[in-house]
């Protein structure tokens, strides 16, 4: 059944199938509820399912401000109020995952799933530091000897081609939003999450590495960690037999 709400000028649109306890499945960024419908077949087996299309994603409608993952979370929270649901399931593959760790770490959650999940903030190297500041020089110039408006089209052009392609394929709306969320550091949250609390990983996720998964379990109390080897960020398309046995499994655990 297709159901939408509206929030802040917003219009989120979602998918309930299944029944039982109720469960909030959260795609991740540049994806859809589509992208993760294998997920949710697997817990609509044992569970109602909420399958959302997150603002600025899918069929939902784009923020009109530039979001972060407190927005996203607040969100959520209105689609629990709306259609009274309480002690949900989380399940939140990469972004999606950003938004169960705060979501969780707050509020009554029966069980959480993180899903080669985003939250901990990478360490990066020198050559990460070498682009960020050369291209916050060459835009100073450009700004200097071009002028603002003349500036502004060669400063995106030089901005995507040192993007990714999440970024590159995104609207400016998104491309702001998402240049905020990424710089979220999550890990103060994690300690307060008190669920139980499922880790799923693919071994050779470079987007999301194994080594924040490992992270994300020392910090969560109650945390477990699953990985699979030869898999990548979408760990549940690399890997769905095995996936789904864990994913089901653990839903059915008292």
């Amino acid at each position: 059944m297709d159901k939408e709400i509206k929030f802040n000028g917003v219009t989120m649109r979602y998918t309930v199938s299944g029944s039982g306890a109720p469960l909030i499945l959260m795609h991740g960024w540049g994806c859809n509820r589509s992208t993760v419908e294998s997920i949710a077949r697997t817990a609509a087996l044992t569970n109602m399912v909420y399958n959302v299309d997150f603002p600025g994603f899918g069929s939902s409608t784009e923020p009109d401000s530039v979001w972060g993952v407190e927005e996203y979370a607040a969100i959520i929270e209105e689609l629990c109020r709306v259609e009274r649901i309480s002690s949900p399931v989380l399940v939140g593959h990469s972004f999606g995952g950003r938004v169960a760790i705060v979501l969780a770490s707050r509020g009554e959650v029966s069980k959480v799933v993180l899903v080669d999940a985003a939250g901990v903030k990478p360490r990066h190297g020198f050559n990460y530091y070498r682009k960020v500041y050369s291209f916050k020089a060459a835009k100073f110039l450009l700004n200097c000897f071009l002028g603002q408006e003349k500036a502004a089209s060669r400063i995106e052009k030089l901005r995507s081609s040192r993007g990714s392609s999440d970024y590159n394929n995104a609207s400016p709306k998104m491309k702001a939003i998402m240049s905020k969320v990424v710089n979220e550091d999550l890990c103060r949250f994690m300690p307060q999450i008190k669920a139980p609390t499922l880790l799923i990983w693919g071994e050779n996720d470079t987007a999301t590495p194994l080594s924040d998964a490992r992270k994300m379990e020392k910090l969560i109390p109650d945390s477990g960690l699953v990985s699979f080897p030869a898999c990548g960020h979408y760990s549940f398309l690399d890997n769905p037999v095995a996936f789904s046995a864990v994913l089901n499994n653990f839903l059915k655990s008292k």
